[in-house]
């Protein structure tokens, strides 16, 4: 009998992401698209509403949550009959969504995200404030987002190691410690509602643990 752990497995095969995957997730969040401006541009434009850097942060964030939402409703209203299909675009969608988001923190507190240590920093805010520390206290990862933004030096082994953590923390979700959900998330409709405010709320904490790691560099500079 298939386990919690072998679903969450099969379903990440299923969606053929690697490290170079997800690099490339965060390289289009970064940069952007053709139909999504990427984080720079999003920045800028809740700096130009907002006036000043905190509240140009407060909007972000409260837009990427609402997008987390959104996206999360949208691909997972269809029910268990389309799992296969909506599990991969909900990954994607919400990788994209949280990325892009952490890298305009990023950006709007003075860091260069055309940096790869900031670029490995903002993929580990992706593991949230409670895996990111349990890795550090274990020994897997060698410090925080902030350390490693900072770090003297990039270091390439380092960003496999994020990488790495962060993939399997997306195959926990998906299987494994958040089976529960998965399955609620796959009800036609209620499905949808489960998955708008688990995605929103992920994101709202990824953007907290994002916001007190990424401090802002003028303060450093003091």
């Amino acid at each position: 009998m298939a386990t919690a752990k072998d679903f969450g497995k099969s379903i990440m095969a299923s969606t053929r992401i690697n490290s170079s995957a997800l690099r490339k997730v965060l390289d289009v969040a970064i940069v952007g698209g053709a139909n999504l401006p990427g984080a720079r541009q999003s920045a800028a434009t809740h700096l130009g509403k907002k006036m000043d850097r905190e509240g140009a942060i407060d909007s972000l964030v409260t837009q990427h949550v609402s997008l987390a939402g959104a996206q999360g409703f949208a691909t997972n209203v269809g029910g268990l009959v389309v799992a296969v299909f909506a599990v991969p675009a909900n990954l994607a969608g919400i990788t994209v969504v949280q990325c892009r988001m952490v890298a305009a923190i990023a950006h709007l507190r003075g860091y260069d995200i055309d940096d790869s240590r900031v670029r490995s920093a903002i993929l580990m805010c992706l593991l949230g404030e409670e895996s990111a520390t349990d890795l550090v206290r274990e020994r897997i990862l060698p410090s925080t987002p902030m350390a490693i933004a900072t770090a003297p030096a990039y270091d390439p082994r380092l960003d496999d190691q994020i990488s790495g953590n962060v993939l399997s923390h997306l195959a926990a979700q998906i299987g494994g410690k958040k089976l529960p959900l998965l399955l609620g998330k796959r009800i036609p409709l209620i499905g949808g509602g489960v998955g708008a405010l688990t995605d929103g709320y992920q994101t709202f904490q990824i953007a907290t643990y994002a916001r007190r790691e990424f401090v802002d560099r003028r303060r450093l500079t003091r």
